[in-house]
């Protein structure tokens, strides 16, 4: 009864704060709706784009990864604060020069319409298949984790995951489609503050029973047992080789953190240059802490379980239901699940952005008004929630979660990242060559690593 009080209390806290903070904002108009007025300030921008970034899929893939892999998988967070560092200094600053909402604008005044119209619809895709149906699949299983939900319902686990992605999917595209940039921001803000927290407690309460209750011990154990583990370098023909943290590693993290729209958004709605430049800081400091709840919590588990986990993603759930308190379960839940929706809330309002200015106003209704524009973008955004949550209980048939979400996530990240850096770089290059070098780009990706 305490664990669901106290889920229910800190998710009603997050709800109501959220709500009286934005009551009286214009959701009509777009620049109030898409990039919250220009309101935000830099701890607000931090927080949302820390937990944008960080969520279930996080939490339980990364550490899936560190379960097999082992200390290597810590570059995805490493690398992650460098790339925020080049968003700061070098592409937001361009970003705000040109007061755009979307990437894909930024796109049109370098090239033409028809690229950034492009880019527009590619980057909804990589929503629909790659971003949303993750962020509800790794959630379900978290939350059915957890709370045992088959067992509470009665059902198998099957329905339960049917159960859970509709209902995360239901509550975060409100707070998404009805409650515009700065209530997913506000929100996002808060549940980061319990994240942080949570995130922290599973490797401490993991050490400690690794040590029969000594923390230090519990760390001398995994140094003694599995050293291995901890080895950040990774070997030729590994998951993360050393030699790529300098190359691919790179290019995949500058593209999300520097020109991904679900990302950069948030930077858009900045008060200013300088505030929006703060928050994205303030989240690379944050990030260089991600190893410790996205990496160690794996390691921990494949000391207490061994390797003959059926998934490598059932390696974080099973953690935390072997060292989590009862009397703490309701707060990580509520946690957990705060870390679903702004992730979730988060990708579809900015799919919500996309289709409205770049697809709406730039390919349909020219001449829409700032009212139509909201409007459309708001009902895409259903559309889209609602295709998410039917395709996300079948990625359970994929083993490796986080791998097959950065693959699916390549097929087009670098060579946008290219047109966007070289359109920065050089007005030398053509629009045809840009557009030349999106289509070769992808498509040796998908023959090299599919065909």
């Amino acid at each position: 009864m305490f664990s669901l009080f106290s889920f229910v209390a800190f998710t009603a806290m997050v709800a109501i704060i959220s709500y009286y903070k934005t009551r009286n904002d214009d959701h009509a108009h777009g620049k109030s709706y898409f990039l919250a007025g220009n309101t935000l300030s830099g701890w607000v921008i931090a927080g949302s784009l820390m937990l944008t970034n960080l969520s279930t899929e996080q939490l339980i893939g990364l550490n899936g990864n560190a379960y097999t892999h082992g200390a290597q998988v810590m570059a995805w967070e490493i690398i992650a604060a460098f790339a925020m560092v080049v968003m700061a200094l070098y592409f937001f600053p361009r970003y705000w020069k040109g007061q755009i909402a979307t990437v894909p604008e930024f796109l049109e005044k370098r090239y033409d319409k028809q690229t950034r119209q492009f880019l527009g619809a590619v980057f909804m895709f990589s929503i629909v298949t790659n971003m949303l149906p993750f962020v509800l699949y790794s959630g379900a299983i978290g939350m059915n984790t957890l709370f045992n939900v088959p067992e509470l319902l009665g059902v198998g686990m099957g329905a339960s995951m049917w159960i859970m992605v509709w209902a995360i999917g239901i509550a975060g595209g409100v707070y998404a489609i009805f409650g515009g940039l700065r209530a997913v921001a506000i929100s996002d803000s808060i549940n980061g503050i319990g994240l942080l927290i949570g995130g922290l407690l599973i490797p401490v309460l993991g050490l400690v029973a690794l040590g029969d209750g000594n923390l230090f011990a519990g760390w001398g154990v995994i140094v003694e047992n599995i050293p291995e583990k901890l080895d950040p370098i990774g070997k030729p023909g590994e998951n993360i080789p050393f030699s790529t943290l300098f190359t691919g590693m790179i290019l995949i993290n500058v593209y999300y953190w520097c020109t991904n729209q679900s990302i950069v958004q948030r930077t858009f709605g900045a008060k200013s240059l300088k505030e929006g430049q703060k928050g994205i800081l303030i989240a690379s400091v944050l990030k260089l802490a991600g190893p410790i709840y996205l990496v160690l919590p794996g390691i921990i588990a494949y000391q207490m379980f061994g390797p003959d986990l059926a998934k490598q993603d059932m390696a974080y759930p099973n953690l935390v239901a072997a060292v989590l308190p009862p009397a703490l379960v309701g707060f990580f839940g509520a946690v957990i699940f705060g870390a679903i929706l702004s992730s979730f809330n988060s990708i579809l309002h900015s799919s919500s952005t996309l289709f409205g200015l770049d697809i709406y106003r730039g390919m349909m209704r020219p001449d829409a008004t700032d009212e139509e524009t909201v409007r459309m973008g708001k009902r895409f955004g259903i559309i889209l929630a609602l295709i998410a949550m039917s395709l996300a209980p079948f990625i359970g048939k994929a083993e490796g979660l986080f791998d097959l979400m950065k693959k699916l996530a390549a097929v087009t990240n670098v060579p946008i990242l290219a047109i966007i850096v070289m359109g920065m770089l050089t007005t030398s290059v053509s629009t045809k060559a840009a557009k030349i070098s999106l289509f070769i780009g992808m498509g040796l990706f998908v023959t090299l690593n599919w065909v």
